[in-house]
């Protein structure tokens, strides 16, 4: 289900709410195809009555049940995680009974790492390590949709935080704000094409 809306603050506003990538599922949806496959070579290919087919038949049958409650389990436990990004702060939640969770505010948010394998690259999952100055540290996630993606949108996020406690959104002289932005672009949180746009914007206003 969606991060509840009820739970943002007073002008908070939600921008990332994402759950695991499906790649959650590999080893439930592996060991119940494997266990449905058997089941039906048993059944229709060969003889489950012959020999010791009927016994061998009941032991893939069981592995079939197991593997589709735990199929089941790992589906609930999707339902129920939530890696959310706001305005001001990161949030991880899980549980299907039980509830736990993580909160980390933006401000003490101090590096962001994130983690693909090449196959993960290519499926479009990976992990996400951050470094805070809260008491445990250090928080790594796993299964993150597009962790650079997620990792940019924070930064970018703690700027614009930055910028508002600052105050520099109103104070900041163009050459500063201009900067800025080429820092944003060198890091890749703004495209070439919106530092661009951005810059003949201000620009304009010399």
């Amino acid at each position: 289900m969606p991060f509840p809306k009820k739970l943002l603050n007073s002008g908070e506003r939600l921008v990332v709410d994402i759950r695991p990538h499906w790649w959650f599922f590999s080893r439930p949806a592996a060991a119940l195809t494997v266990s449905l496959v058997g089941l039906v070579y048993l059944r229709w290919v060969r003889d489950w009555t012959e020999g010791g087919g009927a016994a061998v038949t009941l032991v893939f049958v069981a592995l079939t049940l197991l593997s589709l409650l735990w199929f089941v389990g790992r589906y609930l436990k999707w339902m129920t995680t939530n890696f959310v990004v706001t305005s001001h702060r990161l949030v991880f939640r899980e549980g299907v009974v039980a509830k736990q969770g993580i909160e980390i505010p933006l401000d003490r948010v101090n590096t962001i790492f994130f983690n693909q394998s090449i196959f993960e690259r290519l499926m479009g999952t990976g992990d996400l390590t951050i470094e805070s100055a809260g008491e445990r540290g250090t928080q790594s996630f796993s299964d993150i949709r597009k962790p650079s993606q997620v990792q940019n949108e924070i930064y970018r996020l703690i700027e614009e935080e930055q910028d508002t406690h600052a105050g520099l959104g109103r104070e900041q002289s163009i050459p500063d704000q201009l900067e800025k932005l080429d820092e944003l672009r060198r890091r890749g949180v703004i495209s070439e094409a919106e530092f661009q746009a951005k810059k003949a914007k201000l620009l304009d206003r010399m």
